[in-house]
């Protein structure tokens, strides 16, 4: 039997008294997954990885929901998302997790019953909270990878400062209209989000965008974390991916690393937090 409680006044756990059996399968696991279990650089062992993860999801809007969902139908163990807003009627056109009958709710409480639902045997860790500079640290906490679905710089650049300070991934989504991009930094061996976007803009805008254009970027998140929870090289590192989707081009930007950046440089190669 599984267990839902409301720990704070913004914080919603999902507990299932299985996850002490962390490196087993369970017949009904074995059920549910199998259609990726079959698959040859899967298997049991893939499933197993998958359960031991812990994933951190900011923001879920057009690329959280997307992102969220895929992770938790492919069985990562533990989930853990975060976002401050409630759900709004002009979200619904690309905001999957949501119905019109959640407008004014939450995300993160209706998220919540949505990813439950679709997987009870996921955890699931809700908090509604504004990711800052002085809550990422302690929000992200023990969580093995970092979901980026934001939709402003600076909250991008408190978790690309987290991802440094740890030494864990961070994935990168963004939307504009018709057209996104992704990539992969893992600090280490690729530069961060700082060498990319070195300047702040001083206001954040509202772009357009597209239903189907997060749910591609998206779902190409959730594929690298579940890559990465997998051990698997072939990932978006040092590459930016950029997708059109007037004319369906695709290319791919080589990224370098700024020897001077103040998180990643030479001269800060551990970074500060």
């Amino acid at each position: 039997m599984g267990e839902s409680r409301q720990t704070r006044s913004n914080t919603i756990v999902f507990c299932e008294s299985h996850f002490m059996e962390i490196d087993q399968l369970s017949s009904q696991e074995v059920i549910r997954y199998k259609r990726q279990i079959v698959i040859p650089a899967f298997g049991e062992k893939g499933q197993k990885q998958l359960k031991r993860a812990n994933v951190f999801i900011a923001g879920l809007g057009g690329l959280g929901a997307v992102s969220a969902y895929y992770l938790a139908a492919a069985g990562v163990g533990r989930l853990k998302i975060v976002d401050k807003d409630h759900v709004e009627l002009e979200n619904l056109n690309r905001q999957i997790l949501y119905s019109t009958r959640d407008v004014g709710r939450p995300k993160t409480e209706s998220a919540f019953e949505k990813l439950h639902a679709l997987n009870p045997l996921c955890r699931i860790d809700a908090q509604k909270a504004e990711i800052r500079k002085d809550n990422a640290l302690e929000l992200i906490g023990d969580c093995h990878i970092i979901v980026d679905a934001t939709d402003n710089l600076e909250t991008r650049k408190c978790l690309n400062s987290v991802s440094v300070a740890r030494q864990i991934p961070f994935i990168y989504g963004g939307i504009d209209g018709f057209t996104g991009m992704v990539t992969t930094f893992v600090p280490g061996d690729t530069p961060c989000l700082e060498c990319l976007f070195p300047e702040t803009s001083a206001a954040t805008k509202k772009v357009g965008a597209m239903g189907p254009v997060p749910g591609m970027i998206g779902a190409i998140q959730s594929l690298e974390a579940i890559k990465i929870c997998l051990g698997m090289k072939d990932l978006l590192k040092n590459t930016l991916l950029c997708i059109n989707g007037m004319d369906m081009g695709v290319k791919k930007l080589n990224l370098r690393k700024d020897p001077e950046c103040h998180l990643c440089g030479i001269q800060d190669q551990c970074g500060k937090y």
